[in-house]
């Protein structure tokens, strides 16, 4: 099969995400990685892209947009991999000019910005594709089809947490990473945009589940800090579940804690982020099970992300390149492509940012979730 052509927008040197979007896009062998606008910085941006072997180097995004698509061998799609404030731009360019725009999250740093890639998704022929990673990991796959098949029967309780405390203490002078994560004019919201929406989206994808109403207390926990770096917040659903979500950056000891607990009137399941291979499942009543990926429990929707044998780790990389695999088989024409997270997954994401933000400020009062977030 004939590989995909991959551009980039960021992650030239001294990024993070994109070396992560790099190594994922290349696991299954399905994208060459042959342009892109690696910087703002027209030096750097060359110089990353002599690193790295990219064959054309653009010095801007509007640039590389309309030189790509005027190529008979343009790229594909763009991986945009910059800080959030840089995510409306990029996208909306590439769009426009036709060319698939595979996003990392959150959607966008304001509420504006989501609103004007919604516009231009709307308008355009090509697909938008936002990387919650998490989403491909096989045990997560296998919850979600536990849970639509009723294994867990009707759910009641819904309990996600995301806790790191890399943040705990001010951030050096010298850290990218943390600089523009907790400058507000680049992050558009602290713990709840980074880490926060990957929770949120986590327990939507498994569950199904939207909001109708949340409360939230967001605190900046270490002083002068101007996003907030601990959020507590309570969760009603439609359906009559309760849920409750917790996202913390200064929670000393938690280095990648991202835990699902999912609980019906028949059963209840349980994963870890770090222990992604495994996850445990108790029916009322009996003794509880521990499924793994690849082995023991294993369900077709688990087996059909799973590339190494039972008992070898598995996960990041991994998941993002699940991402990258279906984004390439969406491309290609694959109308059985259903679970790569999208327009709405984003928008969902901007609406639980804002929801919690308005909450915050009105001394944790319960928001009305709005109810035409999915009707686009």
């Amino acid at each position: 099969m004939k590989t995909l052509k991959l551009g980039m927008v960021g992650g030239g040197q001294g990024a993070f995400i994109g070396g992560v979007h790099r190594i994922a896009a290349r696991l299954d062998g399905q994208w060459d990685l042959v342009a892109g606008a690696l910087s703002s910085d027209p030096q750097r941006a060359e110089t990353s892209a002599q690193e790295l072997g990219i064959e054309r180097s653009y010095s801007d995004f509007r640039q590389m947009a309309q030189a790509e698509a005027a190529r008979d061998d343009g790229i594909d799609a763009v991986a945009i991999v910059t800080p959030n404030h840089m995510h409306a731009d990029p996208t909306i360019a590439f769009l426009e000019a036709g060319i698939h725009v595979i996003c990392d999250k959150p959607l966008a740093a304001t509420a504006e910005d989501a609103a004007r890639i919604k516009t231009a998704a709307e308008a355009s022929s090509a697909h938008f594709i936002l990387t919650h990673n998490y989403t491909g990991y096989p045990m997560i796959r296998q919850a979600r089809e536990m849970v639509q098949t009723g294994d867990l029967g009707k759910l009641r309780l819904v309990q996600v947490e995301y806790a790191q405390d890399w943040l705990t203490e001010p951030a050096a002078s010298d850290n990218k990473q943390a600089d523009w994560r907790t400058d507000p004019a680049r992050s558009g919201a602290g713990a709840i945009g980074d880490i926060g929406t990957h929770a949120f989206n986590l327990a939507h994808f498994v569950t199904g589940e939207v909001p109708s109403h949340l409360a939230a207390d967001l605190s900046s926990m270490v002083p002068d800090r101007q996003v907030d770096d601990n959020a507590h917040i309570l969760l009603r659903y439609a359906s009559g579940a309760r849920g409750m979500l917790w996202a913390s950056q200064v929670a000393v000891g938690n280095e990648n804690g991202l835990r699902l607990r999912v609980y019906g009137d028949r059963g209840g399941l349980e994963w870890s982020q770090e222990h992604p291979n495994h996850m445990h499942f108790t029916r009322f009543g009996q003794p509880t099970q521990t499924l793994t990926r690849g082995g023991a429990g294993a369900s077709d929707a688990a087996n059909a992300v799973t590339r190494v044998p039972g008992g070898h780790p598995e996960g990041y990389l991994e998941g993002f390149a699940t991402l990258y695999a279906e984004a390439a088989a969406l491309i290609r024409g694959d109308q059985s492509v259903d679970l790569l997270p999208d327009l709405q997954s984003g928008l969902l994401g901007m609406a639980f940012i804002s929801g919690a933000l308005e909450s915050s400020k009105k001394d944790s009062c319960w928001y009305r979730f709005p109810s035409n977030v999915l009707d686009s």
